[in-house]
């Protein structure tokens, strides 16, 4: 070493020395070969970071014609000379900076690589060893060519000699990855993801060379080598890059893992599947997330959303295998994401909720059921957004918005003077099935500015946060209709109910089959109670958030959602059709004849208390909100059949005291009656009503009920009391 210590003539007699007793000793046996380079390949890694490049490259160049000589003896299974030997490439390579030496290394591997691969065994270890350096470099010359050489032998060395390589898979696989990484060279890290994805095809189609294989460190069974020794370090790898790159790079990553999951998941045993979501999880884990609140929230909104959906998709996949493994995971995941202070994230956790549930709950168990519910409940009591009844402005806080005459009304029209705070709520499909929303920039962009805004206010944090809480109930809400009664079977039937009321002969036979349709027929009478509840606790808290002006308006001055006062109509009004629809679908199923008695009193109190809400109502916006829901519910009343109208007659003095407090202008005075044969006067109280919508559907809707009631002679009915069969202004019925 002291001969090359000089930095303008250093000798190189001693080197070149040893460099010949190392080639004329090389056909000794392996044992005594082993001792010599351990001494002669200790000297090659000082030589070899030598800082006189000169030195160095004489090195590295010697290096290069011994392991060409070594390599062409190949190398019986089961030893590792070639590792031995090879080492000192892989030490050069992590210990000197030099960019000319670098690049020197990586051509004499490929060199290798390109003329030896027959005959390399454990030696492959080392060539992945230095391209896994050089794939973090800045050089794009060293970065490129180790590249490409990685993808030869991942393509053609693999597919010719698999055995001799798989000692080396997962070095390959984590290769792959750290190209994949440099984020200086996109375009080869959307490759090395490719190539990952290519290396699965050798796993799925090669598992007996996985099983067959043995090594002095492996203590596995034989029947989980392919999982420990293939599958796993491909996924293992994929996470990591989702991990650690940027948006792009990662949903590629993120997406090829699913697809993996996806293509080749029929193989894999009940508890691979445990090991693996453990993996995956770390996606959603809090103590992993970006520290930065920009970035979090890019994260949330990008790659946690797309994992939630790519989850339930492959649980769906495979239901009977993983519904012991993973559903309470995926329901602990869905509660998580819900609780997030993003509202993409929040509204995605309830829609893949629906998703999970609308797909599989044919298959369901009833312990299965029982869980979903109990989310569902969750959830629910979790984003009920109590705050808005109890916050009060702090003493430091801002001054008031100008008042306005609108400012003081109790629940002003909808349209001009009073904001829903559903109004962000996202547009479903055509059939209202939730779908995993494709996140543009844009999307991103809105997300970070919202963090960027409310992080200086802590006040608009709050209500932010509040928001989403007010977004996931109406989402919630939305995903027990679409489960019990399947999506876009309400919307049609408040369609119909609609169109019915609206045309000039009465036909109330027109049905909505729902019959055969959306988890109702597999949900207990117990589970779909606790559902109820759900529905109705909801109601009551908007119900009560939209009766309180002075709060609603402390709210608006202090700049929650928007330039006027905020309320909750959507919420009130979907969450208890909701709930009438769930009521009396069990009053008139025939199958649920031991929970009648319980669901006949809960739908008395529901709608007693409903109408009775509704007559204080003194807003004529907040009125018109209920005009689908008031359409239900007579609908729903019409269609009672005639054994069991002692309930509708119960419900019906409600019904006249709604005809008449909901229309102006009375010509009649209504009072409220309890026999059927003094309907009629509501009849003619409703029918002379100068009010077109509703008056006339409560109208023509209430004449089918009497005439339910009564018999099918209205006609006489009316003329005894004096009622002509024709009003003027109104179509003859």
């Amino acid at each position: 070493m002291d001969e090359l210590l000089s930095t303008t003539h250093p000798r190189m007699f001693s080197l070149q020395k040893i460099v010949e007793i190392s080639y004329y000793n090389m056909g000794r046996i392996r044992l005594q070969w082993s001792r010599i380079w351990e001494v002669i390949g200790d000297h090659f890694n000082k030589v070899g970071c030598n800082p006189n490049e000169d030195v160095a490259i004489f090195a590295v160049d010697s290096l290069r014609q011994l392991s060409m000589k070594f390599l062409e003896k190949g190398e019986l299974a089961n030893f590792r000379f070639q590792k031995d030997f090879l080492r000192p490439f892989e030490h050069i390579m992590k210990r000197n900076r030099s960019p000319t030496i670098r690049d020197m290394v990586v051509r004499c591997i490929a060199q290798m690589v390109n003329s030896q691969a027959a005959n390399i065994r454990s030696g492959w270890k080392n060539i992945f060893s230095v391209f896994h350096l050089a794939a973090s470099d800045q050089d794009e010359s060293i970065v490129e060519l180790a590249f490409q050489t990685t993808g030869h032998i991942v393509t053609l060395v693999f597919e010719k000699h698999f055995p001799a390589t798989i000692d080396s898979f997962q070095d390959a696989v984590k290769c792959l990855s750290e190209f994949a990484c440099n984020a200086a060279f996109p375009d080869t890290s959307m490759e090395a993801i490719r190539l990952i994805r290519h290396c699965a095809k050798y796993v799925s189609d090669r598992p007996q060379a996985f099983k067959e294989y043995t090594s002095d460190d492996m203590n596995v069974a034989p029947e989980d080598r392919v999982w420990v020794r293939g599958w796993f370090p491909i996924l293992f790898e994929l996470s990591c890059i989702i991990n650690r790159c940027k948006l792009d790079v990662r949903t590629r990553g993120l997406t090829v893992m699913f697809e993996i999951m996806k293509t080749y998941g029929h193989t894999y045993e009940k508890h691979w599947w445990q090991d693996l979501f453990r993996i995956v999880f770390r996606i959603f884990d809090n103590m992993k997330l970006p520290e930065q609140q920009t970035e979090k929230a890019e994260w949330m909104t990008t790659t946690c959303n797309h994992a939630l959906y790519a989850i339930c998709d492959v649980f769906t996949q495979y239901l009977e295998v993983l519904s012991d493994v993973l559903l309470d995971d995926i329901f602990a995941q869905l509660y998580w994401c819900v609780q997030q202070d993003n509202e993409q994230l929040a509204r995605s956790g309830t829609n893949c909720l629906e998703n999970v549930v609308i797909l599989n709950g044919e298959k369901f168990t009833l312990e299965i059921w029982d869980k979903t519910c109990n989310c569902t409940l969750d959830i629910f009591k979790t984003t009920i957004p109590h705050a808005l009844l109890t916050w009060r402005p702090t003493s430091g806080e801002t001054a008031p918005r100008p008042p306005s005459p609108v400012s003081e009304r109790p629940l002003d029209t909808v349209s001009q003077k009073s904001v829903d705070i559903h109004d962000s709520f996202q547009p479903r499909s055509v059939d209202n099935r939730p779908q995993a929303p494709l996140v543009s920039a844009s999307a991103v962009n809105e997300e970070v500015s919202k963090i960027k805004s409310t992080a200086k206010f802590p006040e608009q944090k709050l209500f932010a946060a509040l928001l989403i809480k007010c977004v996931v109930q109406l989402e919630l809400i939305q995903t027990i209709d679409n489960i019990v009664f399947f999506p876009a079977t309400s919307k049609k039937e408040d369609a119909e109910n609609l169109a019915a009321a609206q045309r000039d002969a009465v036909d109330f036979d027109v049905r909505v089959d729902t019959q055969d349709q959306g988890m109702y027929r597999f949900l207990t009478s117990q589970q779909l109670f606790k559902l109820l509840d759900c529905l109705l606790e909801s109601h009551r808290f908007a119900k009560a958030f939209n009766s309180n002006n002075e709060q609603r308006t402390a709210l608006w001055k202090a700049g929650f959602k928007g330039k006027s006062k905020p309320n909750l109509l959507k919420q009130e009004t979907s969450s208890l059709a909701c709930g009438l629809r769930i009521l009396f679908r069990m009053y008139m199923d025939e199958s649920r004849v031991s929970a009648w008695e319980e669901v006949q009193q809960r739908l008395l109190n529901v709608c007693s208390e409903a109408l009775s809400y509704f007559l204080t109502l003194t807003s004529e916006s907040h009125r018109e909100a209920w005009t689908n829901l008031l359409l239900l519910f007579l609908t729903k009343v019409l269609k009672i059949s005639d054994n069991r109208v002692s309930m509708r007659l119960r419900i019906q003095p409600n019904s006249s005291s709604l005809i008449h407090v909901g229309m102006p202008g009375p010509r009649v005075a209504v009072q409220e009656l309890s026999e059927p044969n003094q309907a009629m006067p509501r009849l003619h109280c409703c029918l002379c009503r100068t009010t077109s919508g509703l008056a006339v559907s409560s109208s023509v809707l209430l004449c089918s009920l009497i005439s339910s009631s009564l018999g099918d002679s209205v006609g006489e009915g009316s003329e005894s009391l004096g009622i002509p069969r024709q009003v003027p202004g109104f179509p003859q019925h």
